[in-house]
């Protein structure tokens, strides 16, 4: 069992926080993708902790940032859950997935593969096709159909990366999660593996933006507070990222968070909204800046 760490000891002010560098690799394009500031949030994890857990593992970014030595990283989508099983079991795998996808561009146009591939996702959803598909699509504005759950999402704008480039992201992401143990569960599954010491960070789909995204119309936010709640109580450190404001600050997402539930918040600026840029056709979205808030029950 770990120890409890002294960390409320260190809360006054900021000057506890550590200084994390950045890593920009993205291994997946992932609307929500917190790859660009995902050294912030690390920045406010404690200085140490045993296990950590990633319940909600989505584009992966903070945890590769992080790159634990210990850590269980687990997402109910299971197309996903098999990219991430790939890398840390065979990521040589993982390159042949995309290399064969990414090779027929040339044969085809981008479009026509896009759709192809698109077209045998939806007959069988898998993490091959799924792997091409949100580095090609627009924006990695993974869009789900409700009437009968397709992915609906158009090709991107953008040529998507070489089979060669991806391979190289592939072995930095694999380096980086050497001590990872990659599952296919529900969150609240997962968090109930942290003991006391350990480390849990939640980044759960948001409820006023991503309605529309893998797996969103089934979360329960109440559930997940319970879960935190539970963690809590047994000395685990957690950390959840959830809305904040939108619109330059314009609007403030109004998101019931229990009393006491939470020692601190921070806000973390997320810069403009990928998906409002998605609903609204691609235009420039000078007053969509959007800012998150990190919940630590620390």
């Amino acid at each position: 069992m770990h120890p409890v760490l002294p960390f409320e000891d260190a809360l006054a002010g900021e000057e506890w926080r550590r200084t994390v560098a950045p890593f920009k690799m993205q291994l997946l394009k992932w609307v929500g993708n917190k790859q660009r500031f995902a050294h912030e949030i690390v920045s406010h994890f404690p200085h140490a902790f045993g296990t950590y857990l990633e319940p909600f593992l989505g584009s992966g970014a903070v945890l590769a940032t992080l790159a634990p030595a210990d850590a269980v990283a687990a997402d109910v989508f299971k197309p996903l859950a098999d990219i991430w099983a790939a890398l840390g079991s065979d990521p040589e795998k993982l390159k042949c997935w995309y290399a064969e996808r990414r090779g027929r561009i040339g044969l085809e146009t981008k479009e026509e593969v896009y759709e192809g591939v698109k077209s045998a996702y939806n007959a069988r959803p898998n993490g091959a096709d799924l792997l091409f598909l949100c580095r090609t699509c627009y924006g990695g504005v993974v869009r789900f159909r409700k009437a009968d759950g397709h992915m609906s999402t158009p090709c991107g704008a953008h040529a998507p990366v070489s089979a060669d480039s991806f391979a190289a992201r592939v072995d930095e992401w694999s380096a980086r999660c050497r001590g990872v143990r990659f599952a296919h569960a529900d969150f609240a599954e997962t968090m109930t593996c942290a003991r006391r010491g350990d480390l849990v960070y939640c980044d759960p789909p948001y409820s006023d933006t991503q309605s529309i995204l893998y797996g969103a119309q089934r979360f329960s936010l109440s559930r997940l507070f319970e879960s935190v709640a539970e963690c809590k109580a047994r000395g685990v450190y957690v950390a959840l990222s959830i809305d904040g404001t939108k619109r330059s600050g314009d609007k403030v997402c109004d998101v019931p968070i229990p009393p006491r539930l939470f020692a601190r918040e921070a806000t973390v600026n997320c810069g403009r909204s990928m998906l409002r840029r998605f609903q609204m056709e691609g235009l420039t979205l000078e007053n969509e800046v959007v800012s998150d808030r990190l919940l630590l029950t620390y």
